[in-house]
């Protein structure tokens, strides 16, 4: 349609998207049902690390807005991070099918459509699929993001903290779940309370709990989820041999009833990709952009520390060049300080059926700039694949808030078959590297070990009479140099308590946002 067709109104909108600098295309401005592709809505390249929204109600067109953004970033040199919950997404590594309706669509937003895909990885968490498993120690995944997948309440979660305190400074290992049982059972025994005193209780009644919780987590096969060999997110921010940006997608399929634990096992990449990376500022384009899919279940009852580390996180990893789109229903679904950090905005479809809808509505209109759109009217009545859009400009200003009809993703619209998934993953060079479980030496074994040497110990030996003990301190002291002092100082358990101390300060000291600790190299 020729610029001389298209009303002011929408020559004002795309004058709001016409950026100078590399940028995404999403679609064609929407006005009163006609697309006008002539009027291009845009998103800069460069502010992708300042965060978005992707919302909508189920069936208007979210994953195929993930699916053309995560494709024009992998074309761009950018590594996408996609989390696949329904399954759907694995068609983002196959060339898209053509048809009519595609054609249609390709028309409608003067996009000029060609079959593409993008090179992909698969995950899975703890090997639960067909994806190259995914795995955190129980030390690296940390005290905050384990209370939360064991719903765990404040006081509860600090005792929790308190058993990661002891374990680093006893030098205890916590790989995976039955370290973190063992360690548990042995401060509720007489002889761990005592060891306990020094930096802490540990209510019998709170250790309950908590070893109640990670029982039913291990019987519903999450235990997987946590061992070596842990996964490094430094893996996510791989480029192919063309320069295209490589799309990891992590299959959540066969953890979907476990959805406290797949959502705050993705903010436990996020808080480690924060650790690992260095300050980069604003970039010319991000690092990496993570799609946090399902995104209300990370917030829903959610203690206030956790929140709070989530704010910092997402406020604090743009100048490590990561850039987060939360996935989720309403905009309310995200906390306010959270909302707050995400300027660039994808708005689906509404419903408002009830009065709940109603009021979710009224919020979501209230969180946009203002408009010459009734955004009220425009947002319940959008066709599946349109959205309303504002992004931030290059200058870091909000564009003008566009009704848009969005293109159609170049890559297939749907899952590839099972077998080509298990090829693609079977050819990865990274399946090798994460496949097979290692079970090294930690707290479950060093405790066991322990307790094996308490039960074969001697019986105490008497102690000596006072004189004796009068001529020993005689001797000791006629010894000099090599007396009580050189005799601890050659001690071998001293000198290994000595080395166990310097290496689990260097633990406490890393401790991050989230009581994650940073990896083993």
């Amino acid at each position: 349609m020729s610029s001389a067709l298209t009303p002011p109104a929408v020559r004002e909108i795309a004058d709001g998207y016409a950026f100078t600098g590399p940028a995404l295309d999403l679609g064609a401005v929407l006005l009163d049902g006609t697309a006008y592709p002539d009027a291009q809505v845009r998103v800069p390249l460069a502010v992708l690390n300042r965060h978005g929204l992707v919302a909508g109600a189920t069936g208007t067109g979210k994953t195929k807005t993930l699916q053309l953004i995560a494709e024009q970033l992998s074309a761009q040199g950018v590594p996408v991070f996609l989390a696949d919950v329904k399954g759907d997404v694995s068609g983002v590594s196959a060339p898209g099918a053509p048809g009519e309706r595609t054609a249609a669509r390709a028309a409608e937003v003067g996009q000029e459509w060609t079959a593409t895909g993008c090179p992909a990885e698969f995950f899975s968490l703890g090997g639960a699929g067909a994806g190259i498993p995914v795995r955190a120690t129980v030390t690296s995944f940390g005290p905050l993001l384990l209370a939360k997948v064991l719903d765990l309440n404040e006081t509860q979660e600090s005792s929790l903290s308190l058993v990661f305190h002891y374990a680093d400074r006893a030098g205890l290992e916590l790989y995976d779940l039955k370290d973190l049982t063992a360690v548990i059972g042995f401060l509720t025994s007489p002889e761990g309370k005592e060891e306990l005193r020094t930096v802490g209780g540990l209510s019998s009644a709170t250790a309950g709990v908590i070893l109640r919780a990670l029982t039913v987590l291990e019987n519903e096969g999450a235990g997987a989820f946590f061992g070596e060999p842990e996964f490094d997110t430094s893996e996510l921010l791989r480029t192919a041999a063309d320069g295209r940006g490589v799309v990891s997608v992590l299959e959540l399929p066969a953890v979907q009833d476990r959805p406290r634990l797949f959502s705050t096992f993705l903010m436990w990449l996020l808080a480690d990709l924060y650790q690992e990376l260095p300050e980069v500022g604003d970039l010319d384009k991000p690092k990496l952009v993570f799609f946090f899919d399902e995104a209300h279940l990370l917030f829903k009852g959610a203690s206030k520390a956790f929140l709070e580390a989530i704010t910092q996180t997402v406020r604090l990893i743009r100048s490590k060049g990561v850039g987060i789109f939360f996935v989720t229903q309403t905009p309310k679904d995200v906390p306010a300080d959270v909302l707050a950090q995400l300027g660039n905005r994808v708005q689906h479809a509404l419903r408002a059926f009830t009065p709940d809808d109603a009021k979710a509505l009224k919020a979501t209109v209230s969180t946009f700039p203002r408009s010459s759109y009734d955004l009220s009217e425009v947002l319940t009545s959008l066709g599946t694949g349109e959205a309303v859009v504002t992004v931030l400009s290059e200058k870091g200003a909000p564009t003008p808030v566009a009704a848009t009809r969005l293109r159609a993703p170049q890559s297939l619209m749907g899952p590839i078959e099972e077998g080509t998934l298990r090829a693609l993953v079977d050819a990865s060079p990274l399946t090798a590297r994460y496949r097979d479980v290692i079970d090294r030496e930690s707290a479950y074994e060093k405790l066991a070990a322990r307790a094996a040497r308490a039960e074969a110990a001697p019986a105490p030996v008497p102690e000596p009479s006072r004189d004796a003990a009068r001529e020993a301190e005689r001797a000791g002291a006629h010894a000099g140099a090599g007396g009580l002092l050189g005799s601890l100082l050659n001690n071998p358990t001293v000198k290994s308590l000595a080395r166990s101390a310097g290496k689990q300060l260097g633990q406490e000291i890393s401790r991050s946002l989230f009581g994650t600790s940073k990896r083993r190299r």
